[in-house]
């Protein structure tokens, strides 16, 4: 078991490096004062310093699945269950699918790839295309395994969305063979034109839905969840407690009255969007000017930008790069058998507009 490429990264590089390696917030959109707020308000109230439930706190849970429950998809408090972030979720479901095959997207989410190795998952890749995974080829697959795990919106690392025909499609194909989707759905929120509905509430007792607000607010308190039927979500009880009882108490009563407020959170998501829509316009013109031999998709929302050089392994040349203090994830990371490609994947939130221009410059400097 190898540790991530992208934590090692993260931990190599210094103050001076401009990074489009992480999947990392802006911190500049971090809502400080309203958290210090939500957090003076909670701390008279001992209950909070206490152990919690397994499932996480009952007002948490009924705002999260009230959420859901507005955008169409019924779901109360018994359906949510509070985890330490989604990758502990993830992790929960790949102990409670352990030694079984899966199906995946290629490229995939390097995190959840390195989970499912650890827990003896046998994974199985389908060619994700530009609008969602080949159908046909997933089709196949399933049939074989019952169960599959997809990123539908804003894929990590590709960036790319599930068109609303592929969504129909892979609802019928895991309810006709009454298989199990895990969703993975981080960054749904983060979209510049429109939401889009997710597979799972077409399939909802053959489902895991996972979320987070790692990316809407921010990542440190750790608070992610599974949405899931509650007789599904019941085998998973017993892994979570196993592991850490419950998640922090003290970020989850932060989030809880933070999140009393929906219309300040709407305002937050909003800009968000707008900054992001931003940052993901600014880098596609600097690498139109400085590197038109990259071809690459225009992000319709999410962190990522994804794409490619011909001819280029962009593992050897990220070796260069670092010396240069600039790094990305280059492509094969996301793959199951790490074959060297010309792709790479690029996070534009975190850093500044004068970090992108000139971190794409010191990439072309390095060709």
């Amino acid at each position: 078991m190898k540790r991530s490429f992208i934590r090692e990264i993260l931990e190599s590089i210094d103050e001076h490096t401009i990074s489009f390696a992480g999947g990392l917030p802006s911190e500049k959109l971090f809502p400080i004062e309203d958290i210090k707020t939500a957090s003076m308000k909670i701390f008279d109230n001992p209950k909070v310093f206490q152990y919690g439930v397994s499932n996480g706190i009952a007002d948490l849970r009924e705002k999260i699945a009230l959420r859901y429950t507005k955008e169409g998809f019924p779901t109360n408090k018994n359906n949510i269950l509070i985890t330490t972030g989604s990758q502990q979720g993830m992790y929960i479901l790949a102990k409670y699918f352990e030694s079984k095959d899966i199906t995946i997207e290629e490229p995939s989410y390097l995190g959840a790839m390195n989970i499912f190795r650890l827990n003896h998952l046998n994974m199985k890749g389908v060619k994700l295309e530009n609008n969602g995974v080949d159908i046909e080829k997933f089709k196949e697959s399933f049939k074989e395994t019952k169960l599959a795990y997809l990123i539908p919106d804003f894929q990590n690392p590709s960036a790319r969305t599930y068109c609303d025909e592929k969504r129909e499609q892979i609802a019928r194909i895991v309810s006709e063979e009454n298989g199990i989707l895990i969703e993975d759905s981080p960054y749904s929120e983060l979209f510049f034109d429109k939401k889009n509905v997710s597979i799972s509430v077409k399939i909802p007792k053959n489902s895991f839905h996972l979320g987070s607000f790692s990316k809407t607010l921010v990542p440190s308190l750790r608070i992610g969840w599974i949405r899931a039927d509650e007789e599904l979500l019941k085998s998973l009880m017993i892994i979570k407690e196993s592991i850490d009882l419950h998640s922090c108490g003290i970020s989850q009563y932060i989030l809880n009255e933070y999140l009393k407020d929906e219309e300040k959170y709407e305002k937050h998501l909003q800009d968000i969007r707008d900054d992001y829509e931003k940052k993901a316009n600014f880098f596609c013109e600097q690498l139109d000017k400085y590197l038109p031999e990259f071809k690459y998709e225009k992000p319709k929302g999410g962190m990522f930008l994804y794409g490619s050089f011909e001819g280029i392994d962009s593992f050897a040349l990220v070796q260069k790069c670092i010396e240069k203090k600039v790094v990305y994830v280059p492509g094969n990371q996301f793959y199951i058998d790490k074959v060297p490609n010309g792709e790479i994947r690029f996070n534009y939130t975190h850093s500044s507009f004068e970090q992108i221009e000139q971190g794409i410059k010191l990439i072309k400097s390095c060709l």
